[in-house]
């Protein structure tokens, strides 16, 4: 029988083993559960309204042209008929509002979880597919398999943190897999061609015009999002709470400069990469940003939280 070292010595197969199943179910703190649900569920009206308010406009295409994405095809999915798109729109927005509250996690988050994924195979099976759905479709699949939790919940689970990083592997994959696909269809040309001069002169703005004008400034631009895909599988490495805010900030930081270069961005994606933070402080923060509030002003508090003695 063989045991483990014990004496600094680099474990074998087996300690591998167990460090990367600490890694996928590392406990997490359920407040962030709760914040990062709440935020979720609150942005999918956005998402429907605003986000991809096109998508309500399948009511109106004949049938015929609806082509089921490849996993609808396996599926006993209606097809999406006028009163089918309405039907899942309203239903989908009314689930995820009652969902924000908390209640009947299971419930009501598989509710939204199925709806959603109706939703995106409807907006995705006339010829378009977007890449940037897939981080906030897993979070949605995931986030009911936690039970009840408060956003001033001390605990800390091993479920909700396999379910954080189910969603951050996901995320990971949305950046590596674009690289991937890359280089699947276009080959180094993508990296060396006119890819971004190409989007700039269709959808530039006064920030990213003048790029047009630097030689060889867009080119550099194009290799450099390729090294930082197919380098995004490090992000996992990233373990404190202080580097989580800054990969969050770097990644929305990028995301944003895209934006105001292109006018492209992808919101699921950006809530998605909202669940890295550690949301189990905010409670905490407003609370004390509260108290600071009404604490009246001149008021000095001693270490014991009360005022000195006049």
């Amino acid at each position: 029988m063989t045991r483990r070292p014990t004496d600094g010595r680099q474990p074998g197969p087996g300690g591998v083993a167990e460090r990367g199943s600490g890694w996928w179910f590392r406990p997490v703190p359920l407040a962030r559960i709760a914040v990062f649900r709440t935020i979720a569920y609150l942005f999918i009206p956005i998402d429907v309204f605003l986000t991809t308010a096109w998508v309500s406009a399948h009511a109106a295409v004949p049938t015929e042209y609806y082509q089921p994405l490849t996993i609808a095809e396996y599926l006993p999915l209606p097809t999406p008929t006028s009163t089918v798109v309405h039907v899942v729109q309203w239903a989908l927005v009314a689930a995820a509002l009652a969902a924000a509250t908390g209640r009947a996690p299971r419930l009501l988050g598989t509710a939204v979880f199925v709806l959603y994924f109706e939703w995106m195979v409807i907006a995705m099976s006339y010829g378009k597919v977007d890449h940037d759905r897939i981080a906030f479709l897993v979070a949605l699949a995931v986030l009911p398999t936690i039970g009840r939790v408060r956003w001033r919940d001390r605990r800390s689970s091993e479920a909700a943190g396999w379910a954080m990083a189910a969603v951050f592997v996901t995320v990971m994959l949305t950046y590596f897999l674009a690289a991937w696909a890359k280089m699947r269809f276009g080959g180094w040309d993508w990296a060396t061609g006119s890819t971004l001069t190409r989007a700039i002169v269709r959808r530039g703005t006064v920030l990213s015009d003048w790029t047009l004008e630097v030689p060889g400034l867009l080119v550099a631009a194009q290799w450099a999002m390729l090294v930082l895909e197919f380098a995004s599988p490090l992000i996992l490495l990233v373990r404190s709470d202080r580097a989580r805010v800054a990969l969050v900030v770097f990644l929305l930081g990028f995301h944003v400069a895209v934006f105001a270069s292109v006018k492209i961005i992808f919101l699921p994606h950006c809530v998605a990469i909202l669940s890295i933070l550690p949301w189990e402080r905010l409670p905490d923060a407003v609370h004390a940003l509260r108290d600071r509030i009404r604490r009246p002003a001149g008021l000095a508090v001693g270490p014991a939280g009360a005022a000195p003695p006049g």
